[in-house]
């Protein structure tokens, strides 16, 4: 899915939208195990995205590497999180450099009633950040089956391209 932040630039009341409270933003300038809690728990194994490996193997071999740049490019300025009132992560947003195209490599947010439309909120922020960046596009992936897709139609997100990945035992 891609959009353009050029021509449809977002509102610029998305960089204003209050967090719920007890919440605010933060860098994405944390080491992968302070992110990984909340990473791992918004993909619970009924998620498409699920990780099927053990906490340590989806720590070392998806979040870390994404966050050290070694997949998807380096993580650009505009990634945010949102961090409770002990400074614990409890959601984000990581954008790539990915070979010269922005990309939302993960979205992620704690399933806790207290961080509903969480991911929502990060999303417009980090667009109208993006926007304001001089950043003119952006672009991501999302599986099927995955609710958030709605939301990204909804951000202004267009379909591109489809794909399909067959996994041969």
């Amino acid at each position: 899915m891609h959009v353009d932040l050029a021509s449809g630039p977002s509102p610029s009341e998305w960089s204003t939208i209050s967090l719920p409270d007890g919440l605010h933003i933060a860098p994405c300038n944390r080491p992968a195990h302070e992110l990984f809690p909340a990473w791992r728990a918004a993909f619970s194994p009924e998620h498409p995205d699920h990780f099927q490996g053990s906490d340590g193997e989806a720590l070392d071999t998806q979040l870390a590497p994404l966050l050290t740049g070694e997949v998807l490019g380096p993580v650009m300025p505009c990634s945010t999180l949102a961090v409770d009132e002990t400074d614990r992560v409890v959601a984000g947003v990581i954008i790539t450099d990915r070979d010269g195209l922005p990309w939302i490599a993960t979205v992620f947010r704690r399933p806790d009633p207290h961080c509903a439309g969480l991911g929502s909120v990060l999303l417009r922020r980090m667009l109208a950040d993006a926007a304001s960046r001089g950043l003119t596009e952006m672009a991501l992936v999302v599986s099927d089956g995955n609710r958030a897709r709605h939301l990204y139609e909804k951000l202004g997100f267009r379909l591109t391209s489809t794909s399909l990945t067959v996994l041969v035992p």
